[in-house]
């Protein structure tokens, strides 16, 4: 008895119960994660579908999933109704401009509040910090207010770019990563005669890339995708982002059909994809990272 329960205790320890027990989570966990991807990508499976549908069968019962008829005429429609490159070029300016002004300010400021000493850094940062806890929304018309009776530029590109330009969240992030840099760096570089400007250029932005590229991707996925200020502060056609262009495409085309309206948000969602798949390996680096760090 005691010989087979040593035999079954050791076999549940063995090497080849550990290798079977781990191909089967990898198995489990490959499943699930396969379901949820499947789950995540329908929705936009089901956009270019009913993009390359006839107005007619954008609203059969039961929809299918597969289009009778392919109809890319609603693709050419989104050109001939909208100036779609123009708005796309506004969107693509506005965004990388936004990006580029939010990785400067919370890159200067994220290591102000990380490395530097002066009166009341704590304080002033808890107030930074505490703004997160504003809707966008109740800012809005502040906002608007000051950028177009104060500033000046209403219906202009520098509306949408300038009030974006620094956030207290891209300060957070970029502040943790700085947070997380050993201090011996920065001590090493004071004793070979480094200033502040060449120790935060050299050691500091460099050590800190992977969290500058996460703040670049979600800045540019928040700011390509933005709606609500365009609505607000844009009133000229040529001058409106890709957003606020395909939901006036929908006015355009009255009561038409869905599957152009479809077609415009398939076009707009191309440049993130590039985006995303030229950025992944940075986004996850800098995931990963994080990670370890915290």
């Amino acid at each position: 008895m005691s010989k087979t329960q040593d035999t079954g205790g050791s076999y549940f320890d063995s090497h080849e119960f550990r290798e079977l027990r781990n191909r089967i989570n990898k198995i489990l966990g490959f499943t699930l994660l396969t379901v949820i991807a499947f789950f995540m990508i329908m929705p936009y499976i089901w956009v270019v579908s009913t993009s390359l549908r006839t107005p007619a069968e954008s609203f059969t019962v039961p929809p299918k999933w597969i289009p009778v008829d392919f109809d890319v005429s609603n693709y050419e429609m989104v050109f001939e109704e909208i100036p779609f490159w123009q708005q796309l070029g506004n969107s693509f300016f506005i965004t990388f401009t936004v990006v580029i002004g939010q990785v400067i300010t919370a890159s200067l400021a994220g290591y102000a509040f990380a490395r530097l000493t002066f009166p009341g850094r704590n304080i002033i940062f808890w107030i930074v910090l505490a703004t997160l806890m504003i809707p966008g929304q109740a800012t809005l018309i502040p906002v608007f207010i000051l950028v177009t009776r104060v500033l000046g530029m209403g219906d202009t590109l520098a509306a949408l770019i300038i009030p974006s330009l620094a956030t207290a969240f891209g300060t957070f992030l970029l502040r943790q990563y700085f947070m997380q840099i050993p201090g011996d760096f920065e001590e090493a570089a004071m004793i070979d005669g480094a200033n502040q400007w060449q120790i935060f250029q050299r050691i500091y932005l460099p050590l800190a890339s992977p969290g500058m590229a996460i703040l670049a991707v979600l800045t540019f996925n928040a700011k390509w995708n933005d709606y609500l200020t365009p609505l607000i502060f844009m009133n000229t056609e040529d001058r409106f982002p890709i957003t606020l262009g395909i939901v006036r495409l929908q006015g355009y085309m009255g009561t038409g059909s869905i599957s152009v309206v479809l077609a415009g948000i398939v076009l707009s969602t191309v440049p993130v994809i590039i985006i995303y798949i030229l950025g992944q390996r940075y986004l996850l680096e800098g995931l990963m990272v994080g990670g370890l760090k915290g």
